[in-house]
């Protein structure tokens, strides 16, 4: 109920807001690549208390910022925070602007999407506009977002594609689909990226949601 009620608050682009530099709290770190996370930790230390580790802090953060390698991480790690800390704002960084995937961690939960390609002070915007009760994102993401939230054209996936997905849905694992279709492994891989690319999804989970839930 509560994330439901967190999705709905209004996006706002971090190059545009006007915010100050008051305390954010503890934020709590935690990314795969350790170079990104020193980066972020100089970046917030005159802003919050900073707790970098892969394990989470004794008390509760305000803040969680979470660095992955992949989709599947991003949204398991998601998960993982929403539970452990269910008033913590989970924020995503990324080393790039993947509009994607960007789409996919705002619809599951995340509060906000940040890269490396960002300058210091655009971040600690993009938390203290989080804090305040609102979606961060960076100019590009926002206009995307917005231009782009149109229905999905399921005409352009091919009827391979379709029965994959379907299969997905009934969670069978890719070794399960090829030989259930009596294909190869690597030509249902094929036929899945393919299916990303037009339902503008990164992750096998959301495009077979898309296909078959609207």
């Amino acid at each position: 109920m509560g994330r439901t009620a967190r999705s709905r608050a209004p996006l706002v682009s971090i190059e545009g807001a006007k915010v100050s530099r008051a305390h954010l709290g503890l934020v709590w770190i935690d990314c795969s690549q350790p170079v990104a996370a020193a980066g972020l930790a100089r970046i917030l230390e005159t802003a919050a208390h900073v707790h970098v580790s892969r394990e989470p802090p004794e008390g509760a953060p305000a803040f969680s910022i979470l660095g992955a390698d992949d989709a599947s991480s991003y949204l398991k790690g998601i998960k993982r925070r929403s539970r452990l800390y269910p008033d913590s704002r989970i924020v995503v960084f990324n080393w790039g602007l993947d509009l994607a995937l960007a789409r996919t961690v705002l619809r599951a939960g995340a509060r906000a999407y940040i890269h490396a390609g960002m300058d210091p002070e655009q971040i600690v915007r993009a938390l203290s506009v989080v804090a305040e009760g609102q979606i961060a994102a960076p100019r590009q993401l926002l206009e995307y977002l917005v231009s782009n939230d149109r229905p999905i054209d399921l005409e352009g996936l091919s009827a391979r594609q379709k029965e994959i997905l379907e299969l997905v849905g009934k969670r069978l694992s890719n070794a399960q689909i090829a030989e259930r279709l009596f294909i190869s492994e690597s030509t249902v891989k094929q036929h899945l990226r393919a299916a990303y690319k037009v339902l503008g999804v990164s992750n096998r989970t959301e495009a077979a949601k898309l296909a078959f839930n609207g």
